[in-house]
């Protein structure tokens, strides 16, 4: 067997360990396939744990020796660990044990990418590198040191000692063991420095491949814009002497934010003009920021145990939200956020893989680094600061840092600063960690004189983790917008708290229209029938006028799939004012333009008691698309020429704003010139974003195989533009040969399917072409689960997380369900599955 078959672990039965650790001693000497490690660990009886029996975990090791104070000892061996006899004082255990850096596919612990060594640790990969209490309420301050020839040997914290082929490291903070990093390989440093407002100065470095130092200028200014936004607005300093990223190719998540030295993956961090579009820019900003701010929220202060997971990731997701739209757009950042949310989110509230912000048990936790955890747990942050306001939110946080300072902390410890710090009593709110499920709100109207009544329903689908799911706490920001346009009342924060609430505005003139959860200020489904074109024409609110054009666009698209009507005039007059208005912002203006995705409609479908048919919302879409390039046919071209930027290339929300909205009328374009425009734009794109959007345009007008054959001669030797390239042709294929042309790929001599970025490229792409996925021959679902099947030995991780493809099953017809069914019971019965994957789909099959 290569994985025990999986166990419950239930938040209830948690138990502090039973022993503290006043020092972790480690030492590598490196080998491709004889790594040695030895440890040398403190420890002391933790008087405030129970009595248990000393356990250390331990996954794939050889063990050479262990000794407790110096003396050989005998242990008891199993698949997840050792346990032995310790005395009952403090004592000093000492081992050592021999690893397969180069063997370990799964990229847990410590491995090799591309001849470079690194380790990934989180949630719980210290135990594939030695013997050690690996759970993150076991915090120490560790010393490491570092034996091989390799030119760079980096460990956490601060450098102590080195020479040729050695290295001694140092972190005085405590941590637990899934923070800690090591990397050793020829690597080249792009340096740089900052000056924290106390006065220090910390040396920064970002080391890469040689051959890949012109793409580190953005990365290394990224960081030090972090450093300064996260003192500048929470008062965070950085508290080491020096801050290391480290870009590695084969790397199951983004980024990983040991302390002191941060390892990402190439795609999160390596940047330029020619081979990095506009979105690539804002995402890595974004992930460097997220790791950066992790200081913090994750290492200074980490959880107590893995359940709490929301507490490190929601709270650190909303901080690089904040970051992002003080860098850039706000309104935009929130609109891309909720479009995010309710694709990946919503989907996972709705089906079998739903959960908790805070779960009550899982079996393998890599498993919930999910949207729930990570986007959700923002949501829920965001909620609590407009309950409390900017100043109580700020003090709290500030209280928050002060008292649990180095601390191992729970969502009870983060809601205890809020209640001391304002008075309140959040046990109502506490529901949004312990309760699964999207709330839909119900919001009707009455008309009443010089009042206006609204009356709210809340309403939230039972799950299997939540069956009897009670009232939530719902800040509703509302506005009203009158008949000629102006803004009668200023957004106002309702509170709601029981099942059904009614408020009243008073005073007014006429009747207005409502403007309900501006700035999305819950993560709700809201039922509202609202004046949309009114409030697309006039509200004041950014993402509530973004709402309604995109509430008509869906609207107008169902009625094409469920009716065959006509696109509603009303949407496409609103729409041509918008694009048309030169004072919005240009990244705005494109949001408006972007109609709803197919699985969006696919959703909406399903939650109206429909069908969907993903073949005919795939032709509503084309349909609708056809009818805008006509409505705008006379505005079209200026809007592209206006949005040609002609000054030096820079990755900014203003040009890269430009170059979206240029590339959305290109889009439209290409239907009607057959891709003559997107040629030229190929032929004389100076950067990424331009070639790349061109490239695209020309597949869909069916003449991109030169393009693509040009584009693959040109960038084949860079392996994160590569990606770009197979990933593309799948997404942009006609859903009739979608299949066929991801299968082709899996051919092609470079692909390098144990890479997780090359498997993703192509397999995501294929379940993002939704129609493709979903053909009515079920070759997509056959398809993936082959190559899942293929990765699950290799990569349990990544196998495990392109799973939730299949979470949707159960919306579509019943020749559709009976086809994925089959692959999923195919990947269920194959033999020694991962308990990753057999977690994943066993949820997933028995919804």
């Amino acid at each position: 067997m290569r994985d025990a078959a999986p166990q419950t672990i239930y938040l209830k039965d948690y138990t502090a360990f039973g022993w503290q650790i006043n020092h972790v001693a480690l030492h590598f000497v490196l080998d491709p396939h004889k790594t040695r490690v030895r440890s040398k660990i403190e420890f002391v009886p933790n008087a405030d744990a129970p009595a248990q029996r000393f356990f250390l975990h331990g996954e794939a090791l050889n063990l050479v020796w262990a000794r407790i104070d110096g003396q050989d000892i005998n242990v008891t061996l199993t698949h997840e660990g050792l346990t032995c006899d310790v005395p009952t004082g403090p004592f000093v255990w000492e081992s050592e044990v021999e690893i397969d850096p180069k063997g370990n596919t799964a990229l847990e612990g410590l491995y090799m990418s591309n001849d470079m060594y690194c380790t990934q640790c989180e949630a719980e990969g210290f135990r594939k590198i030695t013997y050690y209490p690996d759970r993150p309420d076991v915090m120490a301050v560790f010393t490491v040191t570092i034996d091989g020839p390799h030119p760079v040997l980096l460990s956490n914290g601060n450098p102590v000692s080195a020479s040729k082929d050695y290295a001694e490291w140092h972190d005085p903070w405590p941590k637990p063991a899934y923070l800690f990093a090591l990397v050793a390989g020829d690597l080249v440093a792009h340096p740089g420095s900052f000056t924290t407002k106390s006065g220090r100065n910390v040396d920064l470095n970002l080391y890469v491949r040689p051959g890949d130092e012109g793409k580190c200028a953005f990365g290394m200014q990224a960081l030090k814009d972090s450093m300064k936004w996260d003192e500048d607005v929470y008062g965070r300093e950085y508290d080491l002497d020096l801050f290391n990223i480290v870009a590695v190719d084969d790397f199951n998540m983004g980024a990983m934010e040991n302390k002191g030295l941060n390892i990402f993956n190439s795609s999160a961090v390596l940047a330029s003009q020619a081979t990095s579009t506009d979105t690539n820019f804002e995402r890595i900003e974004a992930i460097i920021a997220h790791e950066y701010f992790h200081n913090w929220t994750g290492n200074r202060i980490t959880c107590r145990d893995w359940f709490q997971l929301c507490l490190k990731e929601g709270l650190t997701v909303f901080r690089d939200s904040q970051f992002t739209s003080d860098m850039r757009s706000a309104e935009v950042k929130r609109i891309e956020d909720v479009i995010d949310l309710r694709g990946r989110q919503f989907a996972e509230d709705q089906g079998p893989l739903a959960h908790p912000v805070r779960p009550e048990s899982f079996q393998e936790i890599n498993n919930f680094y999910t949207a729930t955890i990570y986007e959700k747990g923002a949501e829920v942050i965001r909620m609590l600061k407009t309950l409390v306001g900017d100043a109580a939110y700020a003090q709290a946080v500030t209280l928050y840092f002060d008292r649990h300072d180095g601390d191992a902390a729970t969502i009870e410890d983060w809601l205890k600063v809020f209640e001391d710090t304002t008075g309140r009593d959040l046990a109502q709110f506490k529901r949004w960690y312990s309760q699964a499920g999207t709330p839909r709100l119900k919001v009707t109207e009455e008309w009443q004189g010089d009042t206006l009544i609204l009356t709210v329903t809340q309403s939230t689908p039972p799950s299997a983790s939540t069956p009897d799911p009670q009232p939530f706490v719902i800040p509703i920001a509302v506005g009203l917008i009158g008949a000629d346009g102006t803004e009668i009342q200023a957004t106002t924060v309702l509170e709601m708290t029981q099942a059904t609430q009614s408020f009243s505005f008073t005073g007014l003139a006429g009747r207005p229209a409502a403007s309900i959860l501006r700035g999305f200020s819950a993560p709700v489904v809201l039922d509202h029938a609202a004046d949309h074109a009114h409030l697309l024409a006039y509200d004041t609110d950014p993402f509530n006028r973004w709402e309604a054009g995109r509430t008509l666009a869906r609207n107008t698209l169902l009625g094409m799939i469920l009716k065959g009507t006509r696109p509603d005039p009303a949407f496409l007059r609103g729409l041509r004012a918008v694009v048309t208005d030169d004072l919005l912002d240009p990244a705005y203006r494109r949001l408006m333009m972007a109609l709803p995705a197919q699985s969006d409609l696919a959703t909406a479908l399903h939650d109206a008691g429909h069908v969907p048919e993903p073949d005919i919302i795939h032709a509503a879409l084309e349909a609708l698309r056809d009818a805008v390039a006509r409505e705008l046919a006379d505005v079209l071209p200026a809007l592209y020429a206006d949005n040609q930027v002609t000054a030096p290339y820079a990755p900014d929300a203003t040009q890269a704003g430009q170059r979206a909205l240029g590339n959305s009328a290109l889009s439209l374009l290409t239907r009607s010139d057959g891709g003559k425009l997107a040629q030229a734009q190929y032929d004389n794109a100076d950067n990424m974003t331009q070639q790349l959007a061109a490239l695209a345009n020309l597949i869909r007008a069916g003449r991109g195989e030169a393009a693509l054959n040009a584009f693959e001669l040109q960038w084949k030797d860079d392996r994160l533009v590569m990606d770009k390239w197979f990933g593309l042709q799948v997404i942009e294929a006609d859903p009739e040969d979608a299949h066929e042309v991801a299968e082709g790929l899996t051919g092609h001599p470079d692909f390098k399917w144990k890479n997780p970025n090359r498997f993703r490229a192509v397999f995501g792409s294929l379940i993002m072409n939704h129609a493709g996925f979903h053909h009515a021959s079920g070759a997509g679902y056959k398809l993936l689960a082959d190559w899942l099947i293929k990765l699950d030995p290799v990569n349990p991780q990544t196998t495990a997380r392109m799973c939730s493809a299949f979470q949707t099953w159960k919306r579509y017809d019943n020749d559709r369900q009976a086809l994925i069914k089959k692959q999923l019971n195919r990947i269920l019965s194959t033999p020694d599955l991962s308990r990753d994957t057999t977690e994943m789909i066993s949820r997933i099959v028995q919804a």
